[in-house]
This record gives structure tokens, sequence and C-alpha cells, in this order.
């Protein structure tokens, strides 16, 4: 029987959380509209660590988060802490029902649960600096709520979806080397 160490979730969540402060300093492809900044494989750690154990979920997710304090502007710090809430959901979901991932329909119907659920909790992230004016430079006014609320929402999801499917692929493959516990549960079931 397969047993995944404590110490193996733990290098891996540590390598995950390094790898989650290099991407968004490195990643060519951004897309920002403060206090929003979407840069590609940005969450790809975060998934990743949901495909080990909901404890790595929030370890990388709490570790992005700190890593984003020390690189980015506040507000996108606080909605990298807000990951906390998609990642450990989304683990836990995996863990109980890793069939999730050899379905097609259901995974698909997995990232737009998770995706959908990322975006409402960064869009009342922002929400809540917005009501607080805690978003410097921000226009107050309803348009601009509603401008970043539809930006959020819509590219969120879209830019959350896209990062799971590249998770997804990368853990897919290489799941003979890393070893990823849901994907393994998944191939023990059959």
């Amino acid at each position: 029987m397969f047993e995944f160490s404590n110490v193996k979730k733990m290098t891996y969540s540590a390598v995950l959380v390094a790898l989650g402060v290099i991407i968004p300093m490195v990643m060519p492809i951004k897309i920002m509209v403060p206090p929003v900044s979407f840069t590609l494989a940005s969450h790809v750690p975060i998934f990743l660590s949901m495909f080990i154990s909901p404890g790595a979920a929030v370890a990388v997710a709490i570790g992005t988060g700190v890593g984003f304090m020390m690189t980015a502007p506040f507000t996108i710090a606080l909605r990298a802490f807000s990951h906390i809430i998609f990642a450990i959901v989304g683990a836990y979901l995996l863990q109980q029902r890793p069939e999730i991932l050899s379905s097609k329909k259901k995974n698909t119907m997995f990232n737009l649960g998770i995706g959908a659920l990322h975006s409402i909790v960064e869009m009342a992230v922002v929400f809540a600096l917005f009501m607080t004016k805690s978003i410097p430079d921000a226009e107050y006014s309803s348009a601009y709520l509603i401008n970043m609320m539809l930006i959020l929402g819509v590219g969120g999801l879209i830019h959350s979806m896209v990062d799971y499917y590249i998770a997804f692929y990368v853990a897919q493959r290489t799941v003979n080397i890393f070893s990823f516990p849901a994907f393994l549960r998944v191939t023990k079931a059959k």
C-alpha cells in the first residue's frame, strides 16, 4: 500500500510555495488592472498542492500569500490569502472523491466549481476593500465597483480554470515521478 509521508508532503509543499512566489515575479504574461492582476500559471502550485492533501493546500496557500505580501500590493496579497478557501475545499473534495480526476465531465465540473468559488471569494475581498476605501488610487464610484466585479468574476473564473488545467496536465504527466496522492488513489481504484 502506498503511503505518502509527512516529510514528502512538507517537501512538496515547500517547493510549491517557492514556485508560487517565483511564478508571478518571472512570468511574462500578466494583465494588470489594479487592484486586479492576472498572471498565467500563478495558481498552478496551489492546484498541485490540492492533489496532495488539504494540509498541503493550506500550507501552500498561506506560503504564497506571505510571498505576495513581500512582492505585490496589499490588495493583491489579500486576494492571494483568500486562496486558502478554494484550496482547502478543492483538496478535501479530491481526497474524498478522487474519481473526479478520471472523468472528463466530473473534472470539468470540479474545475468550474472551484473556479467560481475562487472568483467569488476574491470578489468579496475586493468588495470589502472597496467599501472600506482601502484600495489605493481607486475611483470610489458604482461604475468602478461594477467593472472590478466583472473583471474579477469573469476574468478570475477563466484565469482559475486555465491554471487548473495546467496543473492537472502537469500532475497527470508527472504522477509517476512526484506521486500526487489524488492521482494515485484514482489509479488504485481502477
